[in-house]
């Protein structure tokens, strides 16, 4: 007797995993639709609709998901956030000495860069049409990014003044994230296999003159 409600609770536990798990897998192909269309179409022209037919959902029941359009935006801006600053962290400490960091941090970026043009076209763009609250976090997590770049470029650069270091830092995201971008723009998209090197060795070279 006593097996039969453990059978069902744990036939129960099954079940909501396999919701939770289908729940989030939803909740991703919602913001990875929310990238491309955002990316192609500028937010303002993306509506809840469009995103739910993308992610092969009604529009309203992207509500379970996400209590609006302004907040697909934020969560995608933040979790990238997110991703490249605990990403930038997980380099540095596998990484060991300040050059192999630099090398780690610059191939991640172009990693990053090369997968995600237009995530990064969304962030440039519409940044704007973000809340107060979600814009003031991202703008925290990615000042906490470059701050990785700027430690490590300190290392390697000696006795460089920190503001210096970032212009350096910046330079580099400026030389990495646009290049996918513009080439895609230009009506040709970019081969990762041929970029990622070229990419690699311009912005080390930036970063060490």
């Amino acid at each position: 007797m006593s097996g039969v409600p453990r059978a069902a609770a744990a036939g129960s536990q099954a079940g909501t995993t396999q919701r939770s798990q289908a729940k989030e897998e939803r909740r991703l192909a919602l913001l990875t639709a929310a990238a491309t269309l955002f990316g192609e179409n500028g937010f303002s022209r993306v509506s809840l609709e469009d995103l739910g037919a993308a992610a092969g959902v009604s529009g309203p029941a992207v509500y379970r998901h996400f209590p609006g359009k302004q907040a697909v935006l934020g969560e995608l801006l933040l979790s990238v956030s997110r991703d490249l600053l605990n990403g930038g962290r997980n380099v540095v400490l596998e990484a060991g000495e300040p050059s192999a960091a630099l090398r780690g941090l610059v191939g991640f970026q172009v990693d990053f860069a090369l997968k995600n043009p237009d995530v990064i076209r969304v962030q440039d763009r519409d940044f704007g049409s973000l809340s107060d609250a979600d814009q003031a976090e991202v703008r925290s997590l990615q000042r906490s990014y470059v701050e990785i770049w700027v430690s490590v470029l300190g290392q390697v650069h000696a006795g460089t003044d920190p503001a210096d270091l970032r212009v350096r830092a910046h330079a580099a995201f400026g030389l990495i994230n646009s290049t996918p971008h513009s080439v895609r723009q230009h009506g040709r998209r970019i081969a990762a296999k041929s970029a990622r090197p070229i990419l690699e060795q311009m912005a080390i070279a930036a970063l060490t003159a």
